[in-house]
């Protein structure tokens, strides 16, 4: 259990931080980056959240959840150490990106095919949901970036993937199943 009694510590005065494993680390290295993004993510989230309703809301929700989830798998290195460790660090899981799959498909199949590039807009909820994807893609690839001089879980980066996809096609379904969606159109102003 967490308890926080405390907010300010003093112990990142000088430009660094913990790691879930109590290393310290520059707060500008790559894995603080990368789940400080999540983190990041997490907050737009929170106001897409104050559009949406219904199952949108409750999916969003589970979607927070999952980001913290994210942030605590990407805080924590060592993965090789985690058999041995006195508590297990809780990691991204398989089951996580299937069930955006699930929902993504659910979504998409009332959806016509897009003919073009949707520039983001249209409903303000769909306006946050495009915010939601650039910065989950962005996450994405800080923790791919992350990958290639640390070792990570590679279903956090799969996870940050789908729920990309996820945002974009919530999007649509929030811009009346697509029909709102404003389309780009190449060259228009040219």
């Amino acid at each position: 259990m967490v308890v926080l009694n405390k907010i300010y510590t003093r112990t990142g005065d000088k430009g660094d931080t913990a790691l879930g494993n109590g290393t310290r680390v520059a707060k500008h290295s790559a894995r603080v980056s990368a789940y400080g993004t999540s983190d990041e993510l997490n907050a737009f989230v929170g106001v897409a959240r104050l559009d949406a309703t219904g199952e949108t809301d409750t999916a969003l929700a589970r979607i927070q959840n999952d980001l913290f989830d994210l942030g605590a798998d990407l805080c924590r290195p060592d993965m090789e150490q985690d058999a041995t460790a006195e508590y297990p660090p809780l990691r991204m899981v398989t089951a996580q990106v299937e069930r955006l799959e699930a929902e993504i498909d659910i979504m998409n199949a009332d959806l016509k095919p897009l003919r073009s590039f949707i520039l983001p807009g249209g409903s303000r909820l769909a306006a946050q949901l495009h915010v939601c994807r650039t910065v989950a893609r962005r996450a994405e690839r800080l923790a791919t970036e992350l990958s290639t001089v640390e070792q990570i879980n590679p279903a956090a980066v799969k996870y940050l993937n789908r729920l990309s996809d996820w945002f974009f096609v919530a999007a649509r379904v929030a811009n009346d199943n697509g029909t709102a969606d404003v389309l780009w159109v190449p060259g228009a102003n040219r």
